[in-house]
């Protein structure tokens, strides 16, 4: 019987491993997206409305991403590397909070542009998610 369920709980850490690698994965190309993107259209969101209006919709949408990612309950084998990924999110939305604020008039604040702490943070938890889909031998 132990035998039993001690195999019952194996699989659900498994499972649960898995789920959170996904979840991960799916993180890694939001943020991935958004480091692409973003700049481009920050330096666009300076002089056009409607560039700086899709700005504030994607830093919105990412602010959500982030959010939900770092609300994630990670599986043990991989809590260590998902802290250092709600370390790198907390400056990833205190930089986002920073953009929001940066609006005058419906545009971008050309002066904002000189920080490119955001789009650094977001790519530097590549590596992290990286790690964590290691743990699946993928």
């Amino acid at each position: 019987m132990l035998l039993l369920l001690g195999g019952c709980s194996f699989l659900n850490d498994a499972q649960d491993t898995l789920s959170y690698i996904n979840e991960a994965t799916d993180y890694l190309s939001a943020a991935t997206d958004f480091a692409n993107e973003a700049p481009a259209l920050a330096q666009q969101a300076v002089s056009d409305i409607q560039a700086a209006e899709d700005l504030q919709a994607l830093l919105q949408d990412m602010q959500q991403t982030v959010e939900s990612f770092s609300d994630l309950q990670a599986p043990d084998i991989a809590a260590e590397l998902h802290q250092q990924i709600v370390e790198r999110n907390s400056a990833i939305l205190t930089e986002i909070e920073t953009y929001l604020t940066n609006f005058k008039d419906g545009l971008l604040d050309p002066a904002i542009l000189e920080n490119t702490e955001l789009f650094q943070s977001v790519q530097d938890i590549t590596s992290i998610i990286d790690q964590i889909q290691q743990l699946s031998g993928e």
